[in-house]
């Protein structure tokens, strides 16, 4: 068995990729559905929301259809390198970030949403567009709800598993993350092993938190409410 170290690491690579790729998807997606009154709207949050409905062997089963020999990724992938992004830690990634998505869209979508719309509305009389107010108003203001949604999705997906397990398959040194070696200890009776796995993953997803919300600040929204409210109208 390669050392526990090797799991680890493997978990940590997947997890921080995953979570840059939920952010960078995730992000644009709560600020469209925080914004009220527009059509298919309620499409959109179906359609973001489904996973958490969804058993994960489920959304690897879709994303076998997608990136698969026959999927238009797969195909394409295949057009470009030759192969498919089957049993890589590029499949991995996919597979947390599809599982992950709805818990950070959540997280960040509230706090976009609890933002005062007469601090936007200062902003917009003195001349904001909509990318000024999400820079300054709204980013900074929901952010301490953003970084919640950033954890959240990267704690998730240090234990993902099912839908990893469905395109990444469980291959020791190369896609066998934590959780999936705990599955390999317990089928073939190492006991002991998966007890230490266990607890392996229970510590480095417990001082992940711990750091992240050591580093949660409040976002600067006060002075922003101060500073348009401050200026004449």
């Amino acid at each position: 068995m390669l050392p526990m170290w090797t799991n680890i690491l493997i978990s940590l690579r997947i997890s921080l990729m995953a979570t840059g790729l939920v952010m960078a998807a995730g992000l644009p997606l709560a600020w469209a559905l925080s914004r009220p009154h527009w059509r298919g709207r309620r499409a959109l949050d179906i359609a973001v929301n489904l996973p958490l409905a969804l058993p994960p062997t489920v959304l690897g089963y879709y994303l076998l259809l997608l990136i698969g020999r026959t999927g238009p990724v797969g195909r394409l992938t295949r057009a470009l390198w030759g192969s498919t992004l089957i049993f890589t830690q590029t499949a991995a990634v996919l597979a947390s970030a599809v599982v992950c998505l709805p818990l950070f869209v959540q997280a960040a979508r509230n706090a976009l949403e609890d933002v005062p719309e007469e601090v936007a509305e200062a902003a917009q009389v003195d001349g904001a567009g909509r990318w000024e107010l999400f820079r300054h108003i709204y980013a900074p203001m929901a952010w301490p709800g953003i970084w919640t949604g950033v954890l959240l999705a990267y704690a998730r997906s240090l234990g993902e598993f099912g839908a990893t397990l469905m395109v990444a398959g469980n291959i020791p040194g190369k896609t066998q993350t934590m959780a999936l070696a705990i599955y390999s200890a317990v089928q073939s009776g190492q006991q002991s092993t998966a007890h230490l796995l266990a607890l392996l993953l229970t510590g480095v997803a417990g001082l992940s938190m711990w750091l992240g919300l050591r580093f949660r600040k409040p976002g600067s929204g006060g002075s922003a409410i101060h500073a348009h409210r401050g200026r004449p109208q």
